[in-house]
């Protein structure tokens, strides 16, 4: 785990893009083999929106501000919007025509409270924290319980 308090695992699901979707999320602390899982479906979303909620839901649920946080997730869309500082212009633009707005302003809002760094896993390639993270997001997605995602149905359609 090297320098990190925390290690979040990640993933977005969808089924039909847009089309019901879930997130999973697994929060590991280091050195004390304690495991956090959460995971939520929504009615109609899509697959980025899902995989950018995974990383916001974990980062909310760590308690102390300035937590080192690797976040481990094969979205290419968040990690690199991120690491190439992509988010950071859209912010400054409003996000003027870029998706996921309400998101990604809340992403960047608890992003600034830790010490984030990133990593890229390809997805369903035998991770087994990612494939546990994609178990839970399809099973959230595909479950009863579905939350309406009240920004993307009533302004983004």
């Amino acid at each position: 785990m090297s320098n990190f308090q925390v290690i979040l695992y990640t993933d977005g699901s969808s089924r039909g893009n847009p089309g019901p979707g879930g997130y999973g999320l697994i929060l590991e602390w280091a050195g004390r083999n304690v495991y956090k899982e959460m995971s939520q479906g929504f009615r109609l979303t899509t697959n980025n929106r899902m995989e950018l909620m995974a990383v916001i839901v974990g980062l909310e649920m760590l308690k102390n501000e300035g937590t080192s946080v690797l976040v481990v997730s094969d979205s290419k869309y968040v990690i690199d919007a991120v690491t190439k500082g992509w988010v950071f212009g859209w912010e400054k633009k409003g996000y003027k025509d870029k998706k996921n707005p309400d998101l990604w302003s809340r992403f960047l809002e608890i992003y600034r409270k830790h010490r984030v760094s990133f990593q890229w896993v390809k997805g369903h390639n035998d991770h087994p924290m990612n494939e546990r993270c994609d178990v839970l997001a399809v099973k959230a997605a595909t479950s009863s319980d579905l939350l309406i995602d009240e920004y993307y149905e009533t302004l983004e359609n």
